[in-house]
């Protein structure tokens, strides 16, 4: 006899996911969840002055205040989330160029850094805003693996210059403290423990 019990609650509501990241997007999928997707624009700046632990969980925020509820149905859930890259109290964004992702990438080397992704869930009548913590470690990068990895993998588009899913997540990264996930830009296991709330 099938299992006649309704959706418990991270899987009977729909997402939509106000990111254009494809990332975000797999992870979502990966984890089953029902989701649709809807993109939008927003300023990104913040406060000089604004911690640099804050920064993630505040730019999440601004996102969902800037988005059109209308958008949405009573079974609708908003997840908006940013991630920011950390080292040495230094907001690592997105490089601009292969020199500047090269010069990222050596300051990451042997390195500790933590990758903060702030997230928010918003329906008509709740809100709730967070920030997921991992701190990962590189191994040492040479020149010549750091040229291959940008070569390759054009890390362009990532924070701090690279995806733990890709070629220098496995082969250079020697300790993750923290959530996996997290790190590629969407913290599932926290989402899905909020969502169990809603």
């Amino acid at each position: 006899m099938g299992n006649t019990n309704p959706p418990f609650p991270p899987f009977s509501k729909v997402i939509v996911l106000a990111s254009k990241s494809p990332r975000r997007a797999q992870l979502l999928r990966d984890a089953g969840f029902n989701f649709r997707i809807h993109q939008m624009d927003v300023n990104e700046d913040f406060s000089s002055d604004m911690p640099v632990a804050e920064v993630a969980a505040y730019l999440a925020d601004k996102k969902a205040n800037a988005a059109d509820l209308d958008i949405m149905n009573e079974n609708e859930i908003l997840l908006t989330a940013d991630s920011v890259v950390v080292i040495n109290n230094q907001i690592l964004n997105k490089p601009g160029s292969k020199e500047e992702a090269y010069e990222m990438l050596q300051l990451l080397s042997d390195q500790t850094h933590i990758v903060y992704t702030g997230v928010c869930l918003r329906n008509m009548d709740k809100k709730v805003v967070f920030s997921n913590q991992t701190n990962v470690t590189f191994g040492t990068l040479s020149d010549h693996e750091i040229n291959y990895y940008i070569d390759q993998f054009n890390p362009m588009d990532k924070a701090g210059s690279y995806g733990i899913q890709e070629w220098i997540g496995f082969c250079k990264i020697r300790k993750i403290e923290g959530e996996y996930a997290n790190v590629m830009g969407l913290p599932v296991y926290a989402i899905y423990e909020e969502l169990l709330k809603f």
